[in-house]
């Protein structure tokens, strides 16, 4: 395999089309279009579609170009550290659900990068970009969300991309609120109680095969008239904080943070929908020193939290 064809199928796959492609390589289009295709006769894939849109990816050249894109920066790595007599710098990627317990990890995990150079990736987001990142965007390491009714789906999903999962946690979501909210310092609240709130949801749940609207009715597990999505975990808190109306369903918050934003946390004995959170991965990746590291602290947060 030739990794300059390698090289041309990751800018074609950028660009969209061989046309944009030629431009940015400073390659004839006729010779672009040749390399790919050997490329894929070498492979013995179809690695994209040829579209009045463009290259699209297909789901083998979606695969494949995760692989490339991995090869490729490692091959930098290599050439930088023998030219320049410098050790590689320290890599860590992870996209992961707005959870408490997992930033608490990541936290205390920064504590563990050495002095020198190194790039860390932390991001928050939705289960289908925690695994986009990892085939698209060189990501090493993601962690899924998902209602355990929805497992077969994710689990089919994982399988189908060539990616590796292990559980990290199982759980029930708990209420958040405001000290002053009304029902802070009620007992026992129950889905009836809550209605008459604000409720605080995470703006982009996920679940393949399904439309949002219907993923986002099944997170729903009380009837309330007044809903606020946000994408941001900040943002989340920060409404909590300064609006006693509003609610949210969590996984368990670490008393600190509680304590700190002046908010309750209470179980709900109606809620009884489970929730897993996945750690995912290529199968051929290999956790580097300071995935195990990060490994490490999030069982510890999990045990401490959860």
């Amino acid at each position: 395999m030739n990794v300059i064809h390698m090289k041309y199928a990751v800018e074609v796959a950028k660009a969209g089309s061989i046309n944009k492609a030629s431009e940015v390589l400073l390659v004839a289009q006729p010779n672009l279009s040749r390399s790919i295709k050997e490329l894929e006769a070498d492979l013995g894939i179809t690695i994209f579609s040829r579209t009045s849109k463009g290259m699209m990816l297909t789901p083998e050249g979606e695969e494949f170009m995760g692989y490339a894109k991995t090869i490729l920066r490692q091959l930098d790595e290599i050439e930088t550290m023998y030219k320049t007599g410098h050790h590689a710098k320290q890599t860590f990627s992870i996209s992961v659900p707005r959870a408490s317990y997992i930033a608490d990890a990541f936290a205390r995990f920064s504590n563990f990068i050495d002095k020198g150079s190194a790039e860390i990736y932390y991001h928050e987001t939705n289960s289908y970009r925690a695994i986009k990142n990892i085939l698209e965007n060189n990501y090493n390491l993601g962690i899924i969300r998902y209602a355990a009714c929805f497992d077969s789906y994710f689990k089919s999903l994982l399988d189908e991309k060539g990616l590796d999962y292990e559980l990290v946690a199982e759980f029930k979501y708990v209420l958040v609120m405001n000290g002053r909210h009304p029902l802070a310092q009620k007992e026992e609240i129950h889905y009836e109680d809550l209605e008459p709130y604000i409720e605080i949801s995470h703006a982009d749940p996920y679940v393949p095969s399904l439309p949002a609207n219907a993923v986002l009715k099944e997170e729903r597990s009380v009837n309330c008239s007044r809903q606020i999505y946000v994408f941001e975990r900040g943002g989340q808190f920060n409404l909590l904080a300064q609006n006693p109306e509003t609610f949210m369903w969590v996984s368990p918050v670490p008393d600190y943070l509680i304590s700190n934003s002046n908010l309750v946390q209470r179980e709900c004995p109606d809620n009884r929908k489970i929730y897993r959170d996945m750690l995912i991965r290529r199968k051929d990746y290999r956790l580097t020193p300071l995935d195990k590291q990060f490994v490490t602290e999030l069982c510890n947060s999990k045990r401490k939290y959860l």
